[in-house]
């Protein structure tokens, strides 16, 4: 038996792609000429929109928390890293997360034009954002990351307790649903 830590502890099943489905969503919303229609639609997929970047940015604090929690462990072998030894390309490997960020920047607006309410962006949320895309730049996408101590981790990343993040992303996993990890945000920032 091949002795190693796996590059994905269980989250690939629940990933959703974001980019993607809220291109798909606000070009459903626009296909319409008539404000109150297109106000009546996003009012339908805003819930959608934030399922989809809370899932999302879950999974980006369980990356973290899994790299911090392997960089725990003795030097090991990563299993099943997929990005090992592909050419690395720094702009499609960080667009998703780069999407991301200008969704949470551009929600505010769009929530007070078509619903008349006011969002709070929690800054949390953009120094996780900011925190990933340095994650994935500083480790060039995975393509070096043989052993778990090639991981490197972004700045201003807090490190206590990571011994126990395995339990904790265990934990989640059981219920499905990724967006539980931001109840660990604030073990990172």
């Amino acid at each position: 038996m091949t002795k190693g830590l796996e590059f994905d502890p269980g989250f690939a099943p629940y990933i959703l792609a974001f980019g993607g489905t809220v291109e798909y969503l606000y070009a459903d919303i626009n296909r319409f000429k008539n404000f109150s229609q297109r106000k009546l639609k996003f009012r339908q997929y805003y819930k959608k929109m934030l399922e989809v970047f809370n899932n999302n940015l879950g999974f980006y604090i369980g990356c973290l928390m899994w790299a911090e929690y392997i960089l725990t462990q003795p030097k090991q072998e990563i299993l099943n890293n997929n990005c090992l030894g592909q050419e690395y390309n720094e702009e499609e490997n960080i667009s998703e997360t780069e999407f991301m960020i200008k969704f949470l920047e551009l929600l505010p607006k769009d929530v007070k034009y078509f619903l008349g309410e006011k969002y709070e962006i929690d800054s949390t949320y953009m120094k996780l954002l900011e925190m990933y895309k340095e994650f994935l730049i500083i480790n060039k996408g995975f393509t070096d990351s043989k052993y778990n101590t090639d991981i490197k981790l972004p700045s201003g990343i807090k490190t206590e307790g990571a011994e126990t993040f395995k339990d904790k992303i265990n934990e989640v996993l059981k219920t499905e649903d990724l967006s539980k990890l931001l109840e660990y945000k604030d073990l990172l920032v």
